[in-house]
């Protein structure tokens, strides 16, 4: 399928689709439009500003930049607002589905009504692929007991059942989701799939140009080992921990750059151990290209508290990583870099850098391998049409 130009319908009426945005739906959906296939948005009219809070669009039909066509549908004018948007049940999805007649379809977010929908339009159509994406896990949704035990337990668990023997694969992003998927959902094994947050590996020109750039900027010495960590820093970020530990292991070939912000209750602290210590920058805030360019300059992506979307950057960029040790990780640290759970743990990491112990040029090869064969949108883009 993967040889001549598909239809795929994006259903985003379990999630928030916003056109400007770099989130996995928008790159999958802007693949496939790259790669030549014609490309149906089915989304709701919920959608999250730049503050991160929920607004509401008007409905209808445009053509994005991509050229790619997407259909906002308002919630079921029968039921209360407030109620439709939980229960997630609009009107006129089996149409649009009808009209189109895609080859493969991807619902973005497991929760909803209208995953019956599709799975009416797959018992009509058994030779479309029907595939269903999963973000869902104990830390970002069914927190409290009306939300776990009333909405996901009662109202959502029940719709996945009813829709297995219609779904391909349901596609989970990392260990946690999976283990929502199947402990809680009740969703098999045979049915569950891994399918990572992705990104862009950097071409080999582009990589040398950024890197010698950025290096040159900061003035890292031309065998000295450049880590980087980004993100809001809070405690559980564990960016104290980071800066002891490097203050540890007084290398004078060490570079540490911290891209972000510094909140409130570590700045204080953050910002005196950065004081003292010439080999760290703090930059603030970047841009995406920005962090990337950074990326590709560094040699060691810092993440030892915590999950971040830019980790996944990062083995684009090739950079061998520094992860906290939880479940999921194991994943992307196998013959790429640590998993480490306190300062200690930090500290050996940089200590194997510093004796030679660790071979950081082989580690970055093996994050550009794994980036490439695993992690490429365009790879995983390709998945959802066989």
């Amino acid at each position: 399928m993967t040889g001549a130009s598909r239809k795929v319908a994006h259903l985003c009426l379990s999630n928030y689709y916003m056109d400007d945005r770099a989130y996995q739906e928008n790159e999958l959906i802007e693949e496939h439009a790259r790669q030549g296939h014609q490309v149906l948005v089915i989304a709701s009219t919920q959608v999250l500003n730049t503050e991160r809070q929920r607004e509401f669009v008007a409905p209808g039909r445009y053509r994005n930049d991509h050229g790619v066509d997407v259909v906002r549908l308002p919630y079921h004018p029968a039921l209360p607002h407030r109620l439709a948007k939980s229960l997630r049940v609009h009107r006129g999805v089996y149409q649009l589905l009808e009209a189109f007649a895609p080859d493969a379809i991807l619902f973005h977010g497991m929760c909803g009504w209208e995953l019956l929908t599709v799975r009416r339009y797959k018992q009509a159509h058994p030779e479309v692929k029907f595939y269903v994406d999963t973000h869902t896990d104990f830390i970002n949704s069914a927190r409290g007991p009306v939300s776990k035990w009333g909405l996901h337990y009662l109202y959502y668990r029940p719709i996945v059942h009813r829709c297995l023997n219609a779904i391909d694969r349901v596609l989970y992003i990392s260990a946690l989701t999976g283990r929502f998927a199947r402990d809680f959902y009740g969703v098999p094994d045979s049915k569950l799939e891994f399918y990572p947050l992705g990104g862009h590996p950097v071409p080999d020109d582009e990589y040398r140009r950024l890197r010698e750039t950025i290096r040159a900027d900061l003035a890292v010495p031309a065998h000295g080992t450049l880590f980087v960590q980004s993100g809001k820093q809070a405690s559980h970020k564990k960016i104290l921990e980071a800066l002891r530990a490097f203050a540890e292991v007084p290398d004078p070939d060490f570079r540490l750059v911290i891209a972000g912000s510094l909140l409130e209750e570590v700045r204080e602290e953050a910002e005196a151990l950065i004081q003292v210590d010439p080999r760290v920058r703090f930059l603030g805030w970047q841009s995406p290209a920005q962090l990337k360019a950074l990326l590709c300059a560094a040699d060691v992506y810092l993440q030892p508290g915590s999950q971040s979307s830019t980790m996944q950057t990062s083995l684009c960029c090739r950079c061998a990583l520094i992860l906290e040790d939880m479940e999921g990780h194991e994943i992307y640290t196998d013959g790429t870099g640590w998993r480490v759970t306190d300062q200690a743990g930090i500290v050996a990491a940089l200590q194997e850098i510093q004796s030679g112990a660790a071979d950081l040029d082989a580690m970055k090869g093996r994050a550009e391998a794994l980036a490439r064969n695993k992690l490429d949108y365009a790879v995983l883009a390709r998945r959802i049409l066989h």
